[in-house]
């Protein structure tokens, strides 16, 4: 069984940083795209920031330059460090896996980032 569950989150401060961390079960990297979500307040979820088998990175414009996302093979977790934060960067963060042929796609249960001015 497929469990992703998210943590790191809380509070930081405009140009703090904060690492958010995915403890995966039952995931095989190499069957997944593992990507970075956010959702704030009254706003559709959109996509962070992804990362492939062999390692290729994708980031909303927003965030390049400013979050990298990684990934540990042995334990099975999924990082997104996000250096010089912003108030906009407020949401909560959902850690994805999207199947890269068929399948289920999965979610955890989000981590709230919260930034202040």
């Amino acid at each position: 069984q497929i469990q992703l569950a998210e943590s790191g989150g809380g509070l930081a401060q405009t140009g703090g940083s904060l690492r958010l961390s995915c403890a995966t079960t039952g995931v095989t990297f190499s069957w997944y795209v593992m990507g970075w979500y956010r959702q704030a307040p009254g706003k559709d979820r959109e996509l962070v920031a992804t990362l492939t088998f062999d390692g290729t990175t994708d980031y909303l414009d927003a965030v390049k330059g400013r979050f990298t996302i990684s990934r540990a093979d042995i334990g099975g977790t999924l990082y997104l460090q996000m250096n010089n934060l912003k108030p906009e960067d407020t949401a909560v963060y959902y850690c994805n896996a999207r199947p890269i042929s068929w399948g289920a796609t999965y979610w955890g249960q989000g981590t709230q980032v919260t930034v202040s001015s």
